[in-house]
């Protein structure tokens, strides 16, 4: 009835986007789930190897090889994913808009550079809260960090607007400096604690960690970075 018979069979053609390819995946797991990490780590290894003449392929992180007339080492998947995401993110954090409208309510070009000051001084709390809790910087951070720009700009707007109002009323410089931390310190240590609070309840999720570090750590930075930072640069602006 029947005949078996074996033979080889062609071999498997490959292709990604159009492009000849050798697929090779892999899972991460552990302390470190990021693929940024294994990345990183496959790369220390292909530079250590020995290549000979035609010497290591070029490693890509993002679209597709301009030149095929090498090898080319193309992260995908995951990271891809990953990629799109903060870049995404990054786009929406639109310090740009936010600068352009405190322009708009202060008439003035250098005072919003004092009010954003304090938002990259988030990162003197999140990078430390990270280590603090062997946690990667994930997604999650990032739209932690993103969320703190707004209530950091309140903050900031808080003390710099009184300061204005108190220079109106006469006042020299130096006395509305602090008059404003004394009258607008409760606002904004009630608002920071609270949201600290808030975010401290997801700090053992799985998912969501990222964002609490990034919210109770940050805000407890900047927080008090604020309260120090916003006077010296508007004395040094003034000046």
């Amino acid at each position: 009835m029947v005949r078996v018979k074996r033979e080889k069979a062609s071999h498997p053609l490959f292709r990604h986007n159009g492009r000849f390819a050798e697929l090779v995946t892999g899972e991460l797991a552990g302390r470190f789930e990021a693929p940024v990490y294994g990345m990183f780590a496959v790369n220390d290894a292909v530079a250590a190897m020995d290549w000979g003449e035609t010497g290591p392929p070029t490693i890509a992180y993002h679209g597709q090889p301009d030149d095929e007339r090498g090898i080319t080492l193309l992260w995908d998947g995951e990271w891809e994913i990953t990629y799109v995401t903060f870049r995404d993110m990054g786009f929406a954090f639109a310090l740009l808009a936010i600068y352009l409208l405190v322009v708009g309510q202060f008439g003035s070009f250098k005072l919003p550079l004092v009010i954003l000051s304090p938002v990259p001084l988030t990162l003197i709390g999140i990078v430390p809260g990270h280590w603090l809790f062997g946690a990667p910087f994930s997604a999650t951070s990032m739209i932690g960090f993103i969320a703190l720009a707004g209530i950091i700009v309140r903050n900031s707007i808080l003390l710099v607007d009184f300061i204005r109002q108190r220079q109106g009323e006469g006042a020299e410089i130096c006395d509305a400096i602090l008059d404003a931390g004394a009258t607008r310190f409760r606002p904004i240590f009630l608002t920071a604690v609270a949201a600290m609070v808030g975010a401290a309840f997801i700090l053992t999720d799985p998912i969501f960690q990222g964002l609490a570090i990034s919210m109770v750590f940050g805000l407890a930075s900047s927080t008090a970075f604020t309260l120090l930072v916003i006077p010296a640069i508007y004395v040094w602006l003034r000046a």
